[in-house]
């Protein structure tokens, strides 16, 4: 890759992905292309170069698991994350699944679970008489896990936490990370529900539930869809209140502490292509995975930049050939991975194997955008990102398709139940008509990471479908010891206009940076990119300190409308700090970037 970023390309490929001896970044995918090609049947060499070929030049970057692990004969795991097992509602079951937790992540992997499970503080255990003290209580317990492992030498580690927004804990829950230092290994995200987002419209009373069978004596009850149940379960009203003002100080949380985020549960469920067998409460660290109890996500990313020929010229254009033949290959390296890797708990091989779930992103779209003279958030550049993200997807079923022809279809395949998903539905006849005939390898094939640490190996690329962030800026990263240093980093496209022009002061046309943008532009672009994403996006949007707060709410009103699986955001506060800082604007870290969140 040229030498553009190759200063800050050397520290990351040395902190985190060297293996042994190895001299150069060449080295690195020798070694995983080669680990991966192994676990072909037939022309293994052949396939090793095809995947060396998409890893060169960065044109494709695996998940960092992947990169640390494969070909090392480490146990670790290749895959980035897991949402683990339901958690049992009892001192036995809470230590079990934390006892899961701990060796998953010492292996390397980050962590989500849904603490809907756990009964709500105060509730009375019947078989010992004592009192609950409720799921935030445990949450701190594994909060000391992680720095526990993490302090054994293990790579960083990332936890997602979710909560139902009908538990009666949820106020606790909402704000469980507002002193400093407390919950830090924790990502926090509430599970909104249908229901939920029509009563905050129709300013109706929420009431607070949890399943009645741990409850003492009668009560009033309601049928509610439970995590650790199968069937709808009746559930104990324990307290009710406005739903608009619980929605309003889950807002107010986010727009003082950029916590917690929201997953718009029932549609996630609803759009998962296997809606037949799965019920999904959670999602790894980031978001950008949905996933059943002791799912996992297997990630990689196309970066854009590479595809651009001509950049900054009115002959500017996207190499749409050598992308469809990138994707090709990076979805039969993804899917060999699940094959190659080891797996910290026997469930999440079984998971792993029997869905064949892999997440194929992108990153460096906003560089791409500027190489392309488009400016970010404008109507030209929300239609070419439609476009090419169109491209990938059909690009990617299609290819595993044609895998399914060849190695057979992942094991928990219903072709006539998958078939009527509501995201299969949209796609394209050919595409439908091969899965109908051929079946399909993967259950789920495309996500958008955040991409903080492999778009830094790349030169420092714009991150995921992310905004640049700032032309130059100072950003903290994590040395060989685990140790932080803040370097002064330029954006990849910045420096190639740079180098290419010679000019050292100016920008390109069509530069813009996350100051620049309206909200609105954060969620056009998440919102065009959603129709062909069957995982989901990991997006943070970037509110200015001074946004009022009636205007930070209607962000949250018009994700859902959107149709939308998430949101998060970012405005400065003083808990949670500000890693990266501008050089040239004096911006404060989007909440994709901050070390706590870059388990992906």
């Amino acid at each position: 890759m040229k030498q553009i970023g190759a200063e800050i390309s050397r520290r990351v490929w040395k902190a985190k992905y060297r293996y042994q001896q190895e001299g150069t970044i060449a080295d690195s995918w020798r070694r995983i292309a080669r680990a991966l090609a192994d676990v072909e049947t037939k022309d293994k060499a052949a396939w090793e170069q095809r995947f060396f070929g998409i890893l060169q030049d960065f044109k494709f970057l695996p998940g960092g698991r992947i990169q640390a692990g494969a070909g090392t004969g480490r146990n670790v795991t290749l895959f980035n994350c897991f949402v683990m097992g339901s958690i049992e509602d009892s001192m036995t079951g809470i230590f079990a699944a934390l006892e899961e937790g701990a060796i998953t992540m010492q292996q390397g992997g980050g962590i989500g679970y849904d603490f809907s499970t756990l009964r709500p503080r105060g509730a009375r255990a019947k078989a010992v008489g004592t009192i609950a003290s409720g799921p935030v209580s445990f949450m701190h317990v594994w909060d000391t896990m992680c720095g526990t492992i993490l302090s054994t030498g293990a790579r960083r580690g990332a936890m997602m936490a979710t909560l139902r927004c009908d538990h009666p804990d949820i106020e606790e829950f909402i704000v469980a990370k507002q002193q400093p230092g407390a919950l830090r290994r924790f990502n926090l995200s509430v599970q909104i529900t249908d229901t939920f987002m029509t009563a905050v419209q129709q300013d109706a009373e929420w009431p607070l539930v949890f399943p009645e069978v741990v409850f003492a004596g009668k009560g009033e009850t309601i049928l509610r869809d439970w995590p650790g149940f199968e069937e709808p379960v009746p559930c104990r009203i324990v307290g009710r209140l406005p739903a608009r003002a619980l929605w309003d100080r889950i807002l107010r949380a986010t727009y003082e502490y950029a916590e917690p985020g929201v997953l718009f549960i029932d549609r996630i469920n609803r759009l998962n292509n296997l809606w037949y067998r799965e019920r999904i409460s959670a999602t790894n660290p980031c978001g950008e995975i949905p996933l059943p109890p002791y799912g996992a996500c297997d990630l990689g990313s196309i970066n854009l930049a590479r595809f651009v020929s001509f950049p900054f010229s009115p002959q500017a254009r996207f190499e749409v050939k050598a992308l469809e033949d990138t994707v090709q290959v990076a979805v039969r390296l993804l899917d060999d991975v699940i094959d190659a890797s080891r797996f910290p708990l026997s469930q999440q091989a079984e998971s792993a194997r029997g869905t064949r779930r892999i997440g194929l992103g992108i990153t460096g779209l906003a560089d791409a955008l500027l190489m392309l003279r488009l400016p970010y958030g404008t109507e030209a550049s929300l239609a070419l990102a439609r476009e090419t993200m169109s491209l990938i997807c059909h690009t990617a079923y299609r290819a595993s398709v044609a895998l399914a022809k060849e190695k057979g279809s992942f094991p928990y395949l219903d072709r006539d139940k998958y078939l009527e998903g509501e995201f299969i539905h949209r796609l394209p006849h050919d595409i439908r008509q091969g899965i109908a005939e051929k079946g399909i390898r993967n259950s789920h094939l495309i996500a958008i990471a955040p991409t903080g640490t492999i778009s830094l190996l790349a030169g420092n690329v714009s991150s995921g479908l992310e905004p640049i962030f700032a032309a130059s800026y100072g950003r903290k990263i994590l040395d060989e010891s685990g140790n932080s240093e803040e370097l002064c980093l330029t954006d990849y496209a910045i420096q190639l206009w740079r180098e290419m022009t010679g000019n050292r002061s100016d920008f390109p046309p069509g530069f813009v940076t996350v100051n620049d943008l309206q909200v609105r532009a954060h969620l056009d672009m998440q919102a065009t990119m959603q129709p062909f994403v069957d995982n989901s996006i990991s997006k943070t949007i970037n509110v200015p300190e001074d946004c009022p707060f009636s205007e930070f709410r209607e962000i949250y009103d018009l994700a859902y409308e959107k149709g939308l699986k998430g949101c998060t955001t970012f405005r400065p506060n003083p808990v949670t700090g500000a890693v990266l800082s501008g050089a040239e604007e004096g911006v404060d870290a989007p909440h994709c970037c901050v070390l706590e969140r870059e388990a992906d």
